[in-house]
């Protein structure tokens, strides 16, 4: 058996990627550079250039064309979805199956409506998949695909009535990914403000690694959901710096090994990056800035999940 996904350093930004056997399926497309005229405040460094190319780079046939099996948008937040329509548009980059839930305006609080531009990104996306003749799936909560040898399943795939309204994270979707005896989660920014948290956690049980939930920020990855997880390896996509202490925190009580996209580190399978010699003081910080100092490179999970061999960070 053999899987990577590739975790993709976008700043503060998902992006992710999912590849076995040749096959490819993309969880979040990172921010964008576009924004709606009346927000200026929404001018944010966008990655829709550096996604393409990676997935270019990496992914063409012979004919320079990527065939993407599925795309997942987590939620419709632009840091998720916002480089999705250049991504579908490409004329040499094909999706077969796009997943997104429906967004209702309505059922969001009155700060993101005015603040954000969830409508316009939804929209955006949802015309790409309209244009280019993408299968849409809407409701896919507790469905099951396979790609190569990865067994699937995503996690809040629907729209739940909710009493009480609050951000998008709430929408977001989480994705099991099993290979083998290994599992991933990959938790989008699903939070615990509507207690989705504690009820997806009771269905998931133990990982080997965990994408920590909204980069790693309040409101998300309470401490039942870690010690129902309980992953030997998580992952933030975000800097060290962006992560709230609160949160990695929890993750140090539970967790072997918290890593970050933007580190320069190798881990392999059965090591331990804490055991390591008696240092001073002095020399112990020198390892942790080395360890968590940013190196501007993609990081991916390698080969046989079935022993999680390695993560790696390529310049």
């Amino acid at each position: 058996m053999e899987g990577k996904i590739h975790f993709l350093n976008t700043g503060h930004s998902d992006c992710i990627i999912l590849e076995s056997h040749g096959k490819i399926a993309m969880i979040d497309s990172a921010e964008d550079t576009d924004f709606p005229k009346d927000k200026p405040h929404l001018n944010l460094k966008g990655y829709e250039d550096i996604v393409v190319k990676y997935l270019l780079d990496n992914f063409s046939d012979e004919n320079g064309n990527v065939n993407i099996e599925f795309v997942l948008g987590t939620h419709c937040h632009s840091d998720h979805i916002g480089g999705f329509d250049t991504v579908i548009n490409h004329p040499n980059i094909f999706v077969k199956t796009a997943y997104l839930k429906p967004y209702n305006e309505q059922n969001i609080c009155r700060f993101e409506r005015v603040r954000w531009d969830n409508t316009e990104v939804y929209n955006q996306m949802l015309d790409a998949i309209k244009k280019n003749n993408v299968e849409l799936v809407e409701e896919f909560d507790e469905i099951k695909t396979v790609l190569g040898d990865f067994n699937i399943e995503f996690f809040n795939g629907k729209n739940r009535e909710r009493k009480i309204k609050f951000g998008e994270n709430v929408n977001s979707v989480g994705t099991l990914v099993t290979i083998g005896k290994s599992r991933a989660f990959l938790a989008g920014d699903i939070n615990y403000k509507a207690g989705d948290e504690k009820r997806i956690a009771d269905k998931i049980g133990n990982v080997d690694l965990l994408k920590v939930g909204h980069h790693g920020y309040l409101y998300s990855t309470s401490f039942y959901w870690v010690k129902k997880l309980m992953p030997k390896i998580a992952i933030f996509c975000n800097e060290m710096k962006g992560v709230y202490s609160s949160v990695d925190g929890v993750m140090d009580r539970a967790t072997l090994h918290s890593l970050y996209p933007d580190t320069s580190y190798s881990y392999e399978s059965g090591g331990n990056p804490d055991n390591i010699p008696e240092l001073s003081y002095e020399e112990y910080l020198d390892f942790h800035r080395k360890y968590y100092h940013p190196s501007n490179s993609y990081i991916y999970l390698y080969g046989d999940m079935d022993m999680v061999e390695r993560l790696q960070w390529i310049d």
